[in-house]
């Protein structure tokens, strides 16, 4: 083996771009120099100790010179000193001089000042030569009557560390601290000497805890905190013992210490499944998460609230406190509602799905009259869908949960307002009785909606599920109203005539408008007010219908939608309308409508010209109004609603399947658990409830199959060969990631018969890598071998490499230094992001957002488009959206949504277009890959490794 380091406890980090000093120059300082001077070199001593430095001769000098010092400061870099400093002989027997240093121990231990003997007694605690300790015995044990508590406290810990590494030299520790404990009134001192006695002496503890059980709610945090910890124990070790401590585990989750109240509910909730123990952690839990300010530890005592629910016993016991969950929403951090409020869902049963909905409406109608903000947009649209999901889950509360989210309609936010509406899309399609009182709300909506993506769904919405004549003819009324005078046309440039004409008669009029206007400042004098027509083309603008605007704006693909609309409006109507005068009137008002819309985008008005797209759209409007044939009446009026309601069975069946994998993944019963009979045991006896002690051993002792990869083969992938097997100096890295760390784990073989000196592995990163630290150099002895870590941290989700050589000196040898080339190390952007979910809605609008985008096309032998798809998604750790149901079947092309997270916070999203030439089942897929990211690494690396797993499928076909 290379050389091993010394054991060190105290690490200091030195600067490196300095010249080291000599130990001659260190001796002069210690002896001659004053405090000052003193304390810079034995700083530079220390250092030089710990990077591997031998400095022999400088032991006595710090013994003759420094240690007689009074300087506090120094006192504490001696204690560092004499921590690291070698102390014994290469034979292992200890130095001659560390005689002197003992008698030095001993007069701190007795030193008048309490923090020197405190912080000695803290350094007696590293210490692991017995030779030395057995002297200070007696100074020890006289500690822990001093009249400090700092002093008796550390007292107690350098008994405990020196019990237990060598017993021997003080047999009587546990019943010499228990006696202490009995008459000590500090409470650090007794969290220590308790701490002692459950780790050295379990009994004495027990002992000690059953006279003062009574008296645990008044003893100090850190004491409590010990009490949990040893019930804890215990009681797994001794399930007969719950029914003597339960108790007070219940008296101390009304501790004043959050952390004491944590720890107790946790214990309580592993020590007994009993409803009121349940309950009693669950209200403990629930109280910690309102009160705490912390965010952090919000989710931390959030998540083991949900993981309560994972039992289905505990399930039904925390239904009963749903509404005690809601409270926690009262916490502003979006994450904690967002947990809060997927909780709530599934713990809402009938009984409390009306006190909930009362109390989500109210937090709804506060997020409508508080300043906007981002996190506000956000948690209103939380709530949105949390109610969305209680009105499909209960559907008694439909119709009292759409009034007040109709309101939303007009919001600036778009994405709560579109929410809304997919909420409502589901609802009017479900609940045939809540349809008269939808479109109601709709209709007085519609004028007041300021976004062109609700305008068209609302518009969608109304043209499907609008029934009775008077319905359609209020949707038409409706949409000629926000449309303004017709034609649009002949109406915009009448009214641009209007305005040149008032602007040149109120020139005529300005002197004279001018001079009636005059009005008096606040110092007395006179000022005049220009009093030209304030009613200009701006106004103008802003006064016109909603409709109207958006289309003068360019939003033509609004026409085609309104087109559409009015469509399947004619076809409705006229199967209610018997007559035909009536029919013809009605359809030919619709074509007024649709041509006046397409007039407007041929003309030249519009901020934007309309594209041939909806042209054509609104065209075939027109042309099926026109002909009103059966075949087509079918497609608009009932083909679009049976698509609507094939996707809508199509996502429920989808979350009901990954509902049922969620409570099948979850072992309810074990196969080698005990089976308790409740009639059959004692009523005091609470240990046949939840006994994880049990519930571990049969684990420990079953031979079930155990799941997951061999970890002797998932290291071994991860091994890089840096170098050749002929280089005289082999290298091989395990490449070890963490999140935002990167250990390299480096094994150097000196393949040589000479001894390498200042052997030094030089590492550079390219990409968002950072080394942490320079590799120290070693020294290899012939044909040997050392490990060296190196840390690399992880800035951004993109691919880096790290590169490097190996540098050594040959001993005896006059040339120059050795290098050895490094293969590159890769570090894979697969190490960083994970597989997610997120909505269609929330899909778009990223895709919208984020402005790098990277195109891939698809190169590969694979035929099946299927089987393309499910190798991406495997090999790029990304989910499809797409519904299953949606790529069933057969065809000659896809398409499919994906989406992944990184840990660094950042999204990915693709989306695959890919098919197959028709008439040639065996040809290969073809198509591509667009990849947007935030950031442009993101793009690229993702970009990259699709490429890579393409080719890894050529070459595999090809073999």
């Amino acid at each position: 083996m290379g050389t091993q380091e010394q054991p060190c406890y105290t690490l200091i980090q030195g600067p490196t771009d300095t010249e080291q000093p000599s130990e001659m120059t260190l001796k002069q300082d210690l002896e001659n120099g004053d405090i000052p001077v003193k304390t810079a070199a034995l700083k530079k001593v220390i250092q030089l100790i710990l990077n591997g430095e031998r400095l022999p001769g400088i032991l006595m000098t710090v013994i003759r010179f420094v240690m007689p010092s009074e300087d506090h400061t120094i006192k504490k870099l001696l204690l560092v000193f004499w921590e690291i400093v070698p102390k014994t002989t290469p034979d292992g027997k200890l130095l001659q001089e560390m005689i002197l240093v003992c008698d030095a121990y001993r007069k701190d231990l007795s030193h008048p000042n309490e923090f020197i003997r405190g912080s000695t007694l803290r350094f007696l605690c590293k210490l692991k030569e017995p030779e030395l300790l057995e002297p200070l015995m007696p100074t020890i044990r006289t500690c822990l009557e001093h009249r400090h508590s700092y002093v008796r406290r550390n007292a107690v810990l350098a008994i405990f560390t020196i019990y237990k590494n060598f017993d021997f030299l003080i047999p009587d520790a546990p019943e010499l601290i228990s006696n202490f404990l009995e008459g000590e009134q500090d409470m650090s001192c007794k969290r220590n000497a308790f701490m002692m006695l459950i780790h050295a002496d379990q009994e004495r503890a027990l002992t000690y805890l059953s006279t003062c059980i009574d008296q645990v709610n008044s003893f100090g945090d850190i004491l409590q905190l010990v009490i949990v910890e040893l019930i804890y124990k215990v009681c797994h070790a001794n399930p007969g013992e719950r029914a003597r401590f339960i108790r007070c585990i219940y008296n101390l989750l009304n501790s004043n210490s959050p952390a004491v109240r944590y720890e107790a509910a946790g214990t309580l909730v592993t020590l007994s499944s009993a409803p009121t123990a349940i309950k009693a952690a669950a209200n403990c839990y629930i109280e910690l998460i309102v009160k705490e300010s912390d965010n952090n530890v919000k989710l931390i005592v959030l998540d083991r609230l949900v993981a309560l629910k994972d039992s289905p016993q505990q399930e039904k016991i925390l239904q009963e406190l749903a509404m005690d969950v809601l409270r926690i929403l009262s916490t502003p951090d979006l994450e904690v509602r967002k947990k809060t409020l997927n909780l709530a869902l599934e713990l809402v049963t009938m009984r409390s799905v009306n006190e909930m909905v009362e109390v989500l409406k109210k937090e709804v109608g506060k997020t409508h009259n508080t300043v906007e903000h981002e996190d506000t947009g956000k948690y209103r649209q939380l709530l949105v869908r949390t109610l969305h999901t209680i009105s499909m889950k209960f559907p008694d509360v439909a119709a009292n949960v759409i009034p007040i989210l109709m309101d939303f309609l007009s919001d600036n936010n778009e994405l709560a307002a579109t929410d809304v509406l997919v909420f409502v899309r589901e609802a009017i399609q479900r609940f045939e009785g809540l349809r008269p009182q939808i479109i109601e709300r709709l209709l007085s909506a519609l004028p007041t909606i300021c976004s062109v993506t609700v305008q068209c769904h609302t518009l969608w919405i109304l043209g499907e599920y609008a029934s009775s004549s008077g319905e359609v003819s209020g949707v038409v009324s409706a949409v000629r109203g926000s449309l303004g005078e017709l034609p649009i046309v002949e109406d915009e440039m009448r009214k641009a005539a209007g305005e040149a004409g008032e602007e040149e008669g109120s020139g005529d009029k300005a002197t004279q408008q001018q001079q009636q206007q005059q009005k008096v400042t606040a110092d007395g004098t006179y000022a005049s007010q220009s009093a030209f027509s304030t009613t200009t083309s701006v106004r103008k603008a802003d006064d016109r219908p909603p409709l109207r605007k958006y289309l003068l704006e360019g939003n033509f693909y609004l026409g085609a939608v309104i087109a559409n609309t009015l469509v399947k409006l004619a076809f409705r109507y006229t199967s209610l309308e018997s007559e035909l005068s009536k029919q013809n009137a009605f359809c030919a008002e619709v074509m007024l409508v649709i041509s006046s819309i397409v007039h407007l985008g041929k003309s030249g008005l519009p901020q934007k010209s309309m594209t041939d797209d909806d042209y054509d759209r609104m065209m075939l409007c027109l042309q099926v109004v026109s002909e009103r044939t059966p075949s087509l009446a079918s497609v608009f009026t009932k083909q679009c609603r049976a698509a609507l309601s094939h996707m809508l069975t199509a996502k429920t069946e989808e979350e009901e399947a990954l509902r049922r994998d969620r409570k099948a993944s979850k072992v309810i019963e074990h196969v080698d658990d005990h089976i308790a009979f409740s009639h059959l045991t004692k009523g005091g006896d609470l240990s046949s409830t939840d006994d994880m002690f049990d519930l571990s051993m049969s684990m420990a002792v079953s031979g079930g199959k155990k799941e997951g990869i061999d970890l002797t083969t998932s290291k071994l992938s991860k091994v890089t060969q840096l170098t050749g097997f002929s280089d005289p100096v082999y290298a091989e890295a395990y490449v070890h990631i963490n999140q935002y760390d990167i250990v390299l784990d480096v094994l150097i073989v000196n393949q040589t018969a000479d001894t390498l000196q200042n052997c030094t592995l030089e590492l550079a990163t390219l990409g968002d890598l950072k080394l942490v630290e320079k590799p120290q150099p070693v020294v290899l002895a012939p044909h040997d071998f050392c490990n060296i870590k190196a840390n690399v941290k992880v800035a951004s989700t993109e691919n880096g490499f790290i590169f490097g050589n190996i540098v050594y000196d040959v001993k005896g040898s006059t040339s120059d230094r050795n290098v050895v080339i490094l293969n590159d190390i890769h570090v894979d952007i697969m190490d960083y992001i994970v597989p997610a979910s997120c909505t269609d809605l929330e899909f778009r609008q990223m895709w919208l957002d984020f402005e790098w985008e990277n195109k891939v096309s698809v190169n590969t032998q694979m035929t099946e488009l299927k089987a393309y798809l499910d190798y991406l998604c495997k090999s790029t750790n990304m989910k499809c959206l797409t519904p299953e149901k949606a790529l069933g079947g057969t065809g000659d092309y896809m398409a499919a949504n994906l989406y992944a997270h990184s840990i660094f916070g950042e999204d990915a999203l693709a989306n695959l277009s890919i098919e197959k030439p028709l008439g040639n089942p065996d040809s290969a897929v073809t198509g591509h890959i667009r990849i947007r990211a935030k950031s442009q690494g993101m793009a690229i690396s993702l970009g990259d490794r699709v490429n890579k797993v393409q080719k890894a499928t050529i070459k595999s076909v090809g073999g």
